[in-house]
């Protein structure tokens, strides 16, 4: 994450299209923002469109807006979305879910920066910079015939993978506690304490909802739980479940130490019995621990080789 956020430092300044590619609740909207937030253009607006929640027959209307009488029920000028982001920053959420009709309109706006109202005749010219979000591959659904060729190169020039929660669970203990002052904040009651049962299990359950999954979760023991300590038994039964399965799994890589061996032996057995625990994922063993993958690596491949002597010469006769 701290990768992808010098990367965002150094895009959003710059005026081009980005594409962010991730699962859903991964944050893509929020990252949106912070480009939106780190650009010149952080004084006008940031106009978010879900492109998922919009009836095909009503997507153009929204998009490009519409004149007075264009359509039955159409009885004054309104505005579309790229309109009102002049200036601004305009987010395109799951843009896989647009119409193909669509796409050829949005392909011929960001070639042209100019378009039309629906039943209007005069062309609009509007500054705004797009970002795109999917949660799909888009070269899978060029494929499958869903998604034009020609604006999927026009978007995915500058395309920044947005990683799950479950490859970022060294963020979690930071990020619960963030996410827990916020959502304190946000209901005005004082925040509990959590048991170790059930910080290993929010550690370890695997966020198929990702960031929005942990909210909701965090938000339901943080309103329950006021003050007192929140428990393996205050969690949904999901994250329950994982702490068990994490247990099964450990017993079955239990590691012996004794202090009779030498400490490199030791520290060596732990980060074989993290790897073992984690299926042979170095990045997820790594992550357990709180290392980095680089000292798991050197752990992992033994102490380093002292080189061979060089043979000595034979000494010269005198004679």
């Amino acid at each position: 994450m701290k990768a992808l956020h010098r990367l965002l430092r150094t895009l959003a300044p710059k005026d081009v299209g980005i594409a962010l590619v991730g699962e859903s609740g991964t944050g893509k909207e929020v990252l949106a923002r912070r480009i939106h937030e780190l650009s010149h253009r952080r004084g006008k607006p940031f106009v978010p469109i879900n492109c998922a929640a919009i009836p095909e027959q009503l997507f153009e209307s929204e998009l490009f807006g519409h004149e007075k009488g264009a359509f039955t029920g159409a009885t004054e000028r309104a505005r579309g979305k790229i309109e009102a982001a002049d200036g601004g920053t305009l987010f395109l959420d799951e843009v896989a879910e647009m119409p193909l009709a669509m796409q050829a309109k949005l392909l011929r706006f960001l070639e042209s920066r100019k378009f039309m109202r629906v039943g209007g005749t005069v062309k609009i010219s509007v500054d705004a910079r797009l970002v795109f979000a999917t949660l799909r591959p888009l070269e899978d659904e060029v494929k499958a015939g869903r998604f034009r060729p020609d604006l999927y190169y026009r978007i995915m020039g500058v395309t920044l993978r947005v990683p799950p929660l479950r490859e970022r669970r060294a963020d979690l203990p930071e990020l619960i506690a963030q996410l827990s002052r916020e959502i304190a904040a946000k209901h005005d009651v004082m925040m509990p304490r959590f048991s170790r049962a059930a910080m290993g299990a929010l550690r370890s359950h695997e966020w198929g909802g990702n960031v929005r999954e942990l909210k909701n979760v965090l938000e339901l023991v943080i309103l329950l739980r006021e003050r007192k300590q929140v428990r393996l038994q205050d969690l949904p039964l999901s994250v329950q479940r994982t702490i068990c399965a994490a247990e099964v799994g450990e017993a079955s890589a239990t590691v012996t130490l004794s202090l009779d061996d030498p400490l490199r032996v030791s520290i060596g057995r732990i980060f074989e019995g993290a790897l073992r625990l984690e299926g042979g994922n170095q990045t997820r063993a790594a992550a357990r621990l709180g290392v980095s993958l680089r000292t798991v690596q050197r752990h992992l491949s033994g102490p380093p080789r002292k080189p061979a002597a060089r043979a000595r010469r034979p000494a010269a006769n005198a004679a």
